[in-house]
């Protein structure tokens, strides 16, 4: 059984993601950091709104597929807020994940 994941863990994982990969579509994104679409489209959407993710679209053939990457906004949050809060309230049964540098 897995355990529930909080919320600013699930935007780190996100953020860490987008900054180890480089881009990813949003399915890809989704499935790596174990989201289900309908639940955390709209965390995905909340995300670009405050740009700290971007979203850019691109056609593959006949196939539009929206692929996103991490701002430098969401990097910078990455490093101020969010890994030191982990730090201070390390998620339990899991290693940090940071990014590789």
């Amino acid at each position: 059984m897995k355990g529930y994941r909080e919320r600013v863990y699930i935007i780190k994982d996100i953020l860490i993601l987008l900054g180890n990969v480089g881009e990813l579509s949003l399915t890809n994104l989704l499935s790596y950091c174990g989201l289900n679409y309908l639940k955390h489209k709209s965390l995905i959407d909340e995300l670009e709104e405050k740009g700290l993710i971007e979203k850019r679209v691109e056609e593959r053939g006949k196939r539009k597929v929206t692929v996103y990457r991490i701002t430098n906004r969401g990097l910078r949050f990455c490093y101020k807020v969010l890994e030191p809060y982990e730090e201070m309230f390390p998620r339990k049964g899991r290693r940090m994940v940071n990014f590789v540098t």
